[in-house]
């Protein structure tokens, strides 16, 4: 960890100005690709107040010819990320609630969330069966940083496929991430739970195939994480036959994604106000 992120205000800005005199560019077109290096991971450095939003706003202003919403797509839409990241910090500040524990949209608190202390150890120690999930959790678990679109995958197969409470998994995001910030942590998991401000519905439910297919679709990022299943091919390596997983020592799904998304929908369905 100290290796990818040396400590200081130097480092810090080195790498924010790096990251503002190229690889923005490129943001909004590789930032989902985890096997790209398309984000900044200025994170842990914002998180800690090493660096602070404004120098990071005046960087990415200073890159796209002062333009805030317009100019380059990727400095626009790194912007954007910042934004979204102080929208979080005020929200905070505006419902107290929300850091202790309490969903921003009441209803929500009435979601019948299941207690499986296997299914969430399973999540924790990246042993799902579902390949993206676990590559993600064990990049957490050695790294104690998560590439943002893993972030959401791996957030929504907690609180919808598992329908395990949002909030267990905030803790142990907490518990391991570099970058950990109360306000952004909570904001993200509150999105991907539906219990959120300007939260994705409940009823759009990420295909955690679908998302590894489609954003690692050559298997870079899970042979990375998943040596087990380094093997198998571009296609069998995101969601590997039971022969296949059995050969690898690779457990079977703990949840079947269809059958767990029409669970999550009837759960959320039925709520009062929903």
């Amino acid at each position: 960890v100290r290796a990818l992120w040396p400590a200081g205000e130097t480092a810090a800005s080195d790498r924010l100005a790096a990251f503002a005199d190229g690889a923005i560019d490129a943001y909004k077109d590789e930032r989902d690709f985890p096997s790209l290096p398309g984000t900044s991971c200025l994170s842990p450095y914002l998180a800690a107040g090493v660096l602070s939003p404004g120098q990071a706003l005046r960087a990415a202003l200073a890159a796209n010819h002062g333009e805030l919403d317009s100019g380059k797509a990727g400095a626009a839409t790194w912007i954007n990320e910042l934004l979204w990241r102080e929208f979080y910090q005020h929200l905070l500040a505006a419902y107290p609630s929300l850091s202790m524990h309490q969903p921003m949209k009441p209803e929500t608190a009435a979601v019948p969330w299941r207690d499986a202390p296997a299914d969430l150890h399973a999540w924790q120690s990246g042993q799902t069966g579902i390949p993206i999930v676990d590559a993600a959790m064990r990049q957490l678990l050695a790294l104690g940083w998560m590439h943002n679109r893993l972030r959401m995958v791996t957030a929504m197969f907690l609180s919808k496929n598992l329908l395990i409470d949002w909030r267990l998994g905030e803790a142990w995001f907490m518990a391991q991430l570099v970058d950990g910030d109360l306000a952004a942590n909570n904001g993200g998991w509150q999105w991907s739970a539906s219990t959120g401000a300007d939260a994705v519905p409940y009823f759009r439910v990420f295909n955690p195939l679908s998302q590894s297919r489609r954003f690692d679709p050559r298997g870079v990022f899970l042979r990375e994480w998943l040596p087990e299943l380094a093997h198998l091919d571009d296609q069998a390596i995101h969601d590997p036959s039971p022969m296949e997983r059995a050969a690898a020592g690779y457990p079977l799904p703990i949840v079947d994604l269809a059958q767990s998304r029409l669970r999550a929908l009837e759960a959320f369905g039925n709520l009062p106000s929903a």
